[in-house]
């Protein structure tokens, strides 16, 4: 699965930083650096999606039908391109 996530990123008190995921809740990273903090945040979104998505599948029918969806986001890319050319008119 590709999708692009909101990582909110600030320095830790004690150093370091931590990373949140908004759209995610409970997805959170730490590490020295920010693309430490930026890796471990990713790690923790996989982890969390696909423990969802086995939670969803678990207990289904054998004969539901699994298929993909792909794109989603174009829509949001579509609409701040129709906003711009709104603003400029």
């Amino acid at each position: 699965m590709k999708a692009e996530f909101t990582a909110i990123i600030e320095e830790a008190p004690e150093g370091g930083y931590w990373a949140i995921c908004p759209e995610i809740p409970g997805a959170n990273g730490q590490g020295e650096t920010i693309e430490e903090a930026k890796n471990s945040l990713k790690a923790a979104i996989e982890l969390i999606l696909e423990d969802r998505r086995k939670d969803v599948l678990r207990g289904l029918p054998e004969n539901v039908i699994h298929d993909k969806v792909q794109d989603c986001m174009k829509h949001r890319d579509l609409e701040r391109k129709l906003r711009i050319a709104g603003d400029a008119i």
